[in-house]
């Protein structure tokens, strides 16, 4: 993997990380613009690690360095972070959509830093789409009472 690709990659993750942390941010919500571009960052960062270390390591003739086990402890790491974002208070849970959102911004971090554009940009597009056209129609059905987040 070049310097190029790997900026590339970090940088993509980033963007999409900002982009899907706008509709937060622009709600007032703690976890906005940097908390998901730095998700985002991270979970790229540890991607492309691991598979440069597989790279390496396969080039050395070692087998058995499987770096998917790097995307399962990035699925449970960010579980408890997204978990830790929501809380009840006065008979709501609050903060469920911010903690969804983050779990795709880690998403999103570890296919960018996979090199599969293609997932980020459909994951991007339609987490926004589900952030802001979604909200729209459940306005529209009667009866119902969502708070913001």
């Amino acid at each position: 993997m070049t310097n190029e690709e790997i900026l590339l990659r970090l940088g993509v993750a980033t963007l999409a990380g900002v982009l899907l942390g706008l509709d937060r941010e622009l709600r007032g919500i703690a976890a906005g613009i940097r908390t998901h571009a730095l998700v985002a960052l991270s979970s790229a960062l540890i991607t492309v690690s691991a598979m440069m270390i597989h790279e390496d390591f396969t080039r050395q003739g070692h087998s058995g360095v499987d770096p998917l086990r790097v995307v399962q402890g990035l699925a449970q790491a960010v579980g408890f972070v997204a978990a830790g974002a929501i809380f009840f208070a006065k008979g709501t849970v609050h903060n469920l959509t911010s903690a969804a959102n983050i779990w795709l911004a880690a998403a999103v971090g570890i296919v960018a830093g996979a090199g599969q554009t293609v997932l980020v940009v459909a994951g991007v597009g339609i987490g926004i789409a589900v952030l802001t056209v979604v909200r729209v129609l459940e306005k529209a059905i009667p009866g119902t009472t969502k708070s913001d987040d």
